[in-house]
């Protein structure tokens, strides 16, 4: 009965992780394509792509993190009420779907969605400058997002090794946040909102 159970856990999330990642993968591709078409200038939707790469950089390092990080120090934390502690814990024992989540749903999406955000820039400045050649500026852009991708998500796992349990620790403070200004808990049940 218990492998049973665990076919079902295994399942359950498998399929929210299939319709997490098209919902998410929707709503970043509107956002980008709609900064893309309102958005007149180009330095500010390249902005907007930074932002998006910078989403995923630091969604990696909380992934690396998740599996980096030492469960006993926010055991004692939470045994002294430090607010994020609770939240530390349950992001540790759940680092393999919170590492999945962070690095390989919401890093893929970015990833693509940058990429087709970046087509769109290229074609806004081909618009505006028709003497630039498509195929460099293409290979010019593709080469920016993959440099400042990978260059980032390497420091960024650095980080996240060295630091693991302070970036845990501050997303737990961020999660508990949530839950205050909420009344929702992403980690569990949620106290009554005062």
């Amino acid at each position: 009965m218990g492998n049973n159970n665990k076919a079902q856990l295994s399942t359950k999330y498998l399929l929210f992780v299939f319709f997490g990642s098209f919902a998410l993968a929707v709503l970043f591709a509107l956002l980008s394509e709609t900064m893309a078409r309102i958005v007149q200038s180009i330095a500010i939707a390249l902005a907007g792509l930074l932002f998006l790469i910078l989403i995923g950089i630091l969604s990696d390092i909380i992934g690396t993190a998740a599996t980096a990080a030492q469960e006993a120090p926010f055991h004692a934390k939470a045994a002294k009420r430090v607010r994020g502690a609770k939240e530390g814990v349950f992001l540790l024992r759940n680092a393999d779907k919170v590492a999945n989540i962070c690095n390989d749903v919401i890093g893929d999406i970015i990833g693509t969605v940058s990429g087709a955000l970046g087509i769109s820039i290229v074609v806004r400045i081909i618009n505006n400058h028709p003497n630039i050649d498509t195929l460099v500026a293409n290979i010019t852009m593709t080469a920016i997002i993959a440099s400042l991708t990978v260059s980032g998500k390497a420091l960024g796992k650095t980080l996240a090794l060295k630091r693991a349990n302070d970036v845990i620790f501050l997303v737990g403070k961020f999660l508990a946040q949530w839950e205050n200004l909420t009344g929702r808990s992403l980690v569990g049940k949620a106290k009554p909102k005062n």
